[in-house]
């Protein structure tokens, strides 16, 4: 009895008095969950092979305060062969899973063990290996087949002293929040039950996870894992996903931590939107508006439309439209897609003359007809353009930048220069093909003030222009007149509009262009090519000098004319006043020009 017992006596004493000597040694008594590993007391010197284990197979290393401390000396190799040499917990071993569920309680704390030569190795098969004291690499809660393999090989020297390491038992009383708690598992061999290789060939990262978290977060895990074909596997393939991505997203949804860049936004936004996490999808969104600038608001545009984003997807429009040359002239403009060309090209607020946007579209279908591997011939342009052409407004140029550019680009049939010409010189004009509304570079709602009171007949043309000054209290934006039509039926009617600069007699803007009217006392619009910025009390004129036979006119007209805008009570006080010289009869009170159309 006493030969049993002796034995027994004497490993129980080794236990308690390194026990004691370890809690000597730490001020703060070797605490659970302590990051600071390599703080271990204990004389390493002799750590034998297990002092340059090599890295675990995991993908990713847990934190080194997943392991106690545990020294084996001399013939701890003889009891090797019985530990599982696949700890891990898809396997079912005694990996960081397994022992941490089975730890003690606090009434019976965990046992560290020194093993003598000769003793038994039925602890080994739950102990993982650790890196001497003078390593800084953390060790792997992963890595008990490592360790199995390197104390197998270890020579039966009872000098060797051999350091392994347990999973942290406790580990849990050192994150005083539930979001601690769950941030510690985080990319953590600790409890994981699914792993996710992800990416494609030589990229391909095993991420380990937990279902219960995934589920939480997200509908799509909660079906993978919970629903009606739920999957019981333990290793899940996402090869159309970035690792980056994914573990932006899974650090989201273990810790609610954003971490995104330039270079991960888009992958994280699309794993955001695959996994229905709409949370990082808004800081996703967030981060491009912050981001978004005239050099890449056409690539965010394409990628918008694609992960179909609307919010961002008009950012992109707005800041295009308020930086169209900047935007233009950006690498990524060429890349993007013809639908992302249509839904620019289609906007009425682009802020650049038609003649350019015509150019860019070139450049753009010569970068397509390369990605197409066809030939930058004129026919293959106008092929590659597609519905694009028909939305260039070449009504809009004037004739000189028509003759010198599109006209000669061979990208317009024949029959399309031809009517476009004739559209630019005769009168009444013919019919085109492309739109003749003008472009406005503004946002906002449309506004137009009314000088008359009342329309009578008749009002004659001789060529001369009608002609009307007037002054505003805020800047604003003409980009239009109101003029009465024919009082003979429907009829066409050549038209020049001006809007001159009273003390420097300079032409800020005009158009040479015509209307129809359908003979009745409405006021039929027309418009400039381009906005003209109107700036506060700086007098101004306006003119129009038609062609066509006699018109409505308007009378009791007002000086003063205010505008109130119905969402913000803004008001635009408009004041008319007399232009001396020749100006067909029209006046404060009687005449044409009824209506002008700006932005504020």
């Amino acid at each position: 009895m006493q030969a049993v017992i002796r034995p027994v006596f004497l490993v129980m004493r080794c236990c308690v008095c390194l026990f004691t000597q370890s809690l000597q040694c730490s001020p703060s008594k070797m605490a659970a969950g302590e990051s600071n590993s390599r703080s271990s007391c204990l004389n390493l010197s002799n750590s034998g092979a297990l002092g340059n284990l090599p890295p675990s197979n995991s993908a990713h290393s847990s934190p080194a305060s997943n392991g106690g401390v545990v020294v084996a000396a001399g013939g701890m190799n003889r009891g090797a062969g019985n530990a599982n040499p696949r700890t891990g917990p898809e396997n079912g071993g005694g990996g960081a899973e397994s022992a941490v569920r089975s730890t003690p309680s606090a009434h019976n704390p965990p046992r560290q063990s020194v093993c003598p030569s000769g003793a038994t190795s039925g602890a080994a098969s739950n102990m993982t290996a650790t890196p001497s004291s003078s390593s800084s690499t953390s060790s792997s809660s992963s890595a008990s087949s490592d360790a199995s393999a390197a104390v197998a090989s270890l020579p039966s020297s009872p000098a060797s002293v051999l350091v392994y390491r347990e999973p942290v038992y406790n580990w849990q009383a050192t994150k005083s929040t539930v979001k601690e708690r769950f941030a510690f598992l985080f990319n953590n061999e600790v409890l994981s039950d699914v792993h996710f290789l992800v990416g494609k060939g030589m990229g391909v990262q095993r991420i380990p996870a937990h279902r219960f978290a995934l589920a939480v977060g997200s509908a799509v895990f909660d079906a993978m894992f919970n629903g009606g074909m739920a999957t019981t596997s333990t290793e899940i393939e996402l090869p159309d996903v970035e690792p980056a991505a994914f573990l932006a997203l899974l650090k989201f949804l273990y810790s609610d931590e954003v971490q995104i860049g330039p270079e991960t936004v888009m992958t994280t936004l699309y794993s955001a939107k695959k996994y229905a996490v709409p949370a990082l999808e808004a800081h996703c969104v967030e981060f491009l508006k912050k981001n978004l600038r005239a050099d890449n608001a056409f690539m965010l545009l394409t990628q918008a439309r694609l992960f179909d984003e609307p919010q961002l997807a008009s950012l992109c429009l707005e800041n295009i439209d308020k930086n169209t040359a900047d935007a233009l002239a950006a690498e990524g403009f060429t890349d993007v897609d013809l639908d992302t060309l249509v839904a620019v090209l289609e906007r009425d607020t682009l802020g650049l003359r038609e003649v350019r946007l015509f150019g860019a579209a070139v450049r753009w279908a010569e970068a397509e007809a390369q990605r197409q591997q066809l030939q930058p011939t004129p026919e293959n342009k106008r092929r590659v353009l597609g519905k694009a052409l028909s939305l260039i407004r070449f009504p809009l140029m004037t004739i000189e930048e028509f003759a010198a550019g599109p006209a000669q680009s061979g990208i317009l049939t024949d029959r399309e220069v031809v009517s476009l010409f004739l559209h630019f010189t005769v009168n009444p004009k013919p019919h085109v093909e492309f739109i003749d509304r003008p472009r406005c570079c503004l946002r906002g709602k449309e506004c137009s003030i009314t000088r008359f009171s009342q329309v009578e007949s008749r009002w004659g043309y001789s060529g001369t222009s009608d002609r009307i000054r007037f002054s505003v209290n805020r800047r604003i934006f003409v980009v239009g007149f109101g003029l009465y039509g024919s009082i003979h039926g429907p009829t066409d009617y050549q038209v020049n509009i001006q809007i001159i600069h009273t003390d420097s007699n300079t032409v800020l803007g005009q158009n040479d262009t015509g209307f129809s009217c359908d003979g009745t006392a409405s006021t039929f619009r027309v418009m400039f090519k381009e906005p003209v910025e109107i700036l506060p009390s700086v007098n101004y004129i306006a003119c129009a000098t038609l062609k066509g036979p006699d018109s409505h006119y308007g009378t009791k007209g007002m000086r003063k004319v205010t505008h109130e805008a119905p969402a913000t009570g803004t008001k635009t006080c408009f004041t008319f006043c007399y232009a001396a010289g020749n100006n067909n009869g029209t006046s404060v009170e009687d005449g044409q020009i009824p209506e002008v159309i700006f932005y504020t």
